[in-house]
């Protein structure tokens, strides 16, 4: 399951950024999440509660996955069109010549934290 190694890489990414910025907890994570990196959103979401389990800084942490559909280029005529990952033919020439533009994205959109005011801790 290489999702439980996409999650705890997010994690390890987060985690000092938010802390050094003064997070006491982490409360979310936005990803976007092609469709053609093979991630399973379910695999994904149970990979993050059982990371978070028990931690006091990402427990009551939320994850968000928006999943991004495969784009592609045909390099024959230039059209730009949407397709599965078995259908990669242009439908307007029908060449199987296609950069693909969307659709392997794997990156961090947003973090959100709690960062206490420094007048709470006076």
């Amino acid at each position: 399951m290489h999702e439980l190694g996409i999650v705890s890489g997010v994690l390890d990414s987060v985690r000092p950024v938010a802390q050094e910025a003064g997070a006491t907890k982490l409360l979310g994570i936005t990803l976007s999440v092609g469709e053609m990196t093979g991630a399973l959103q379910d695999a994904l979401f149970f990979a993050w509660e059982a990371l978070c389990e028990g931690d006091p800084f990402l427990e009551d942490a939320k994850l968000t996955v928006n999943t991004i559909a495969p784009r592609s280029r045909c390099l024959e005529c230039g059209l730009e069109f949407g397709h599965d990952q078995f259908h990669w033919a242009c439908p307007e020439c029908d060449s199987v010549m296609a950069e693909m533009i969307a659709g392997r994205e794997l990156q961090i959109e947003s973090i959100e934290v709690d960062i206490p005011d420094s007048e709470d801790e006076a």
